[in-house]
């Protein structure tokens, strides 16, 4: 599975961002799909994910601000982020996983960075 994000960019604080991931190669075997995000000296951290079946979760510093979604026939994922603060400037991933073989795959990370 290889994933392509895009979307990232600089936003003043109260402003949105929407990123996108699209995947190709093995995608009949993702699981789950979703976006991680790290900070500049923290651990990655998980901002949102949802299932085949559409269902969601979310980090509770994003809930309420950002919607992830997804379109299988499209085979791509977005992430609407909405009233973001500075606290959520971090490189944002694109992750699918696979749960029957318990394997993620990383597409590389988009810099999104929120000024105050």
């Amino acid at each position: 599975v290889q994933l392509q994000a895009s979307g990232g960019g600089l936003v003043q604080a109260g402003g949105s961002l929407r990123l996108s991931c699209s995947a190709s190669g093995s995608i009949f075997s993702i699981s789950s799909m979703g976006w991680y995000r790290q900070a500049v000296g923290k651990q990655r951290e998980l901002v949102a994910t949802i299932t085949t079946d559409g269902s969601t979760k979310y980090a509770d510093s994003v809930k309420g601000r950002f919607t992830i979604s997804r379109d299988n026939a499209k085979n791509t994922m977005s992430l609407q982020m909405n009233s973001l603060e500075p606290e959520d400037t971090s490189v944002y991933y694109c992750n699918a996983r696979n749960n029957r073989l318990r394997m993620d795959y990383w597409g590389r990370g988009t810099l999104v960075t929120v000024s105050s």
